[in-house]
C-alpha cells in the first residue's frame, strides 16, 4: 500500500467556530492549499456513537452504540481492519474508546494504554488515554501538542499508512464554558496554533490530511441531538484529490469509504455511502 492519510479529530467543535476561530486552517483555505466543507454527524450526535460511525461507515442504528455509556467491540468492518487487509500499517493516538471499539474490549489501562502489535489485524500502533476522573471542573485531557507529537513519532518510526488522532480538549472545555464565550474563543485559537506546525510537517512526510470534528456543540454546551449546532462541523482537506462543490455537505458515513478509497484499501459492502474525494 502506497497511500498515506491522517485523520485528525478535534472533538466537539461547531461549524461556525471552525470558520471563525481557526485562522491557520482558514489561511490555508484562502491560499488554496486546503479545502473545507460542512460535515454533518450521525444521530445521536454523541461522541462514542460518532466515533463508531466515522470508522465503520454505518449509522448508530446499525452498529448499536447508542452513547458514551454503551461501548463495546464493534462487529462491522472498519477503517483500521480494511487498511490492514490492504497491506497497510495503522496507528491511533486517541481516547481509550477507540481501542475498545476497534481492537479489544474491555480496555485494560496497563495492557492497552500503549502497544505495538505489527501482526494485529486492526490497530498496529496504539497510544491511548482514558480521561479517568473527568468532570465539569477537572478536564483530565492531555496536552494536544503531546498528542500531535506522538502521532508524528509513530508516523516516522513505523511508516503508518493510516494514522488517526482524537483529542477531547475542546469538547471538554465546551461543556464547561459553552462555545460562545471568551474562554472558548481562546481555546480554539490555541488549538489552531498548536496544530499548525504539524500540518506542513505531515505533508512533507507524504500524508494527505483530514481535520474535522465528530460533532458540534450548541449554546448550552450540549450535543447528541438534531440541531445544526450539535450536528455540523467543518472538514478541512489537504491533498490532491478532487472533492465536491463548496456548498455540498459531507455525511459522516462518507468518511470511512473515502479514507479507504484514498489509501487503495478494499471498501466492504457494509459501507454504502459514496466517497467524497476522488
Amino acid at each position: 500500500m502506497n497511500g498515506k492519510l491522517l485523520l485528525i479529530i478535534l472533538d466537539g467543535v461547531p461549524w461556525r467556530n471552525w470558520r471563525r476561530l481557526f485562522g491557520n486552517l482558514e489561511g490555508w483555505v484562502a491560499s488554496g492549499e486546503a479545502r473545507v466543507w460542512k460535515h454533518r454527524a450521525v444521530l445521536p450526535s454523541i461522541s462514542a456513537s460518532c466515533y463508531a460511525s466515522i470508522h465503520t461507515g454505518v449509522s448508530p442504528q446499525v452498529h448499536g452504540c447508542t452513547g458514551n455509556g454503551n461501548v463495546f467491540r464493534l462487529k462491522e468492518p472498519d477503517v483500521f481492519s480494511q487498511v490492514r487487509k490492504g497491506g497497510g500499517v495503522t496507528g491511533a493516538v486517541a481516547h481509550s474508546f477507540w481501542s475498545s471499539f476497534f481492537n479489544r474490549h474491555p480496555f485494560d489501562v496497563v495492557r492497552d494504554i500503549e502497544y505495538d502489535e505489527p501482526e494485529s489485524d486492526t490497530i498496529n500502533h496504539g497510544r491511548f488515554h482514558t480521561m479517568t476522573g473527568y468532570g465539569l471542573i477537572n478536564q483530565m485531557t492531555p496536552s494536544d501538542v503531546d498528542l500531535f507529537g506522538t502521532l508524528t513519532n509513530l508516523c516516522g518510526r513505523f511508516g503508518l499508512n493510516y494514522g488517526m488522532l482524537h483529542t477531547c480538549t475542546l469538547d471538554s472545555m465546551g461543556h464547561r464554558f459553552y462555545h460562545e464565550s471568551q474562554e472558548m474563543d481562546h481555546a480554539c485559537a490555541v488549538m489552531d496554533e498548536m496544530l499548525a506546525p504539524f500540518i506542513p510537517r505531515w505533508r512533507a512526510m507524504g500524508y494527505e490530511i483530514i481535520v474535522t470534528a465528530d460533532h458540534g456543540q450548541d449554546e448550552r454546551g450540549h450535543h447528541g441531538g438534531r440541531s445544526a449546532l450539535q450536528q455540523e462541523a467543518a472538514l478541512y482537506y489537504f491533498g490532491d484529490a478532487e472533492g465536491p462543490g463548496v456548498d455540498d455537505v459531507i455525511d459522516q458515513l462518507q468518511l470511512a469509504p473515502t479514507i479507504l478509497s484514498r489509501l487503495g484499501a478494499p471498501i466492504p459492502e457494509t459501507m454504502k455511502a459514496k466517497p467524497f474525494l476522488r
